[in-house]
């Protein structure tokens, strides 16, 4: 096996079982709610998901905050120091400065390395898109590919990586900028719910609408219907933000359509569900096109 360390953050919504089996580091990004700080730590977190959803379902507002340059240079510098390569694949950089904040630090550490590889990665992902473009990272390199063929992979395939999401409550992407009041007002009014993806810059866009909750997890289905390669053949990933029946529901048709070999199912992590809210539903998996 090729030695080396890859490091990811917590906005790639592993759980700590698959952290452990992927063997893998995660930079745990904090979120704030009345004022007290949280660290979203998928091996210790400080609040569970069921737990987090519930207070935004009860009306409290959570803000996040992107890893800065000190947290990176803490986790990455003593990696190096005990002669480690290091691989760092980061959230994207159309959603947050958590990349940029790696660059830096990189920049800056390989002054005082200079026999170590450290490269930093924008995988232009987030949730669980994020954490299978990880999990394909860490397989390679069980496979026994050194950190600059995995490097050279994760650069080449992270725009098939497909992300497909729907919302169950607007008002939660209008406090984001991502939809106007007008839209959130009408669209729960008459229960329109978005379908939206991760595009090629890494940023949130809406690509259809679908009438009813049905219809929108039914839609990401068939969004994967025209894109994915040798569905057959993969593992997809589907995090949902406290809706674990819509979350089976998806499941199912895909195992059923596709033929999968595996799904997994996590929850979209508070960072991102900070944004996206309760009953979130995203599909994820390998396609030709984003």
């Amino acid at each position: 096996m090729s030695k080396f360390v890859i490091v990811t953050d917590s906005c790639a919504d592993l759980t700590a079982e698959l952290v452990a089996q992927l063997d893998i580091k995660v930079i745990p990004l904090t979120y704030l709610i009345d004022e007290k700080e949280y660290c979203d730590d998928p091996m210790n977190p400080d609040m569970n998901a069921q737990e987090f959803y519930g207070l935004l379902r009860g009306g409290k507002t959570a803000t996040t905050a992107a890893v800065n340059v000190g947290t990176y240079t803490e986790v990455l510098e003593p990696l190096l120091a005990e002669g480690n390569d290091v691989l760092v694949l980061a959230f994207s950089s159309g959603l947050s400065t958590t990349y940029n904040s790696g660059v830096i630090a990189a920049e800056e550490l390989r002054e005082k390395y200079p026999q170590r590889k450290l490269y930093v990665v924008d995988t232009l992902c987030a949730s669980l898109g994020e954490g299978l473009l990880v999990a394909h990272a860490a397989h390679k390199r069980a496979e026994g590919m050194d950190i600059d063929a995995v490097r050279d992979w994760v650069e080449a395939n992270k725009l098939n990586l497909c992300h497909q999401f729907t919302v169950n409550d607007l008002f939660f992407l209008k406090r984001g900028g991502r939809v106007s009041a007008a839209t959130a007002m009408l669209g729960t009014m008459l229960a329109i719910k978005p379908v939206m993806h991760v595009d090629n810059e890494g940023h949130l866009i809406k690509v259809g609408t679908a009438r009813g909750r049905a219809a929108s997890i039914k839609a990401l289905a068939d969004r994967m219907a025209e894109t994915a390669i040798d569905p057959a053949d993969q593992i997809v990933y589907i995090c949902h933000g406290d809706c674990i029946d819509d979350a089976n529901k998806l499941a199912g048709m895909v195992r059923e359509r596709f033929g999968v070999k595996d799904v997994m199912i996590g929850y979209t992590g508070p960072v991102i569900g900070a944004h996206s809210g309760p009953g979130t539903l995203a599909l994820f998996w390998l396609g030709t096109q984003r």
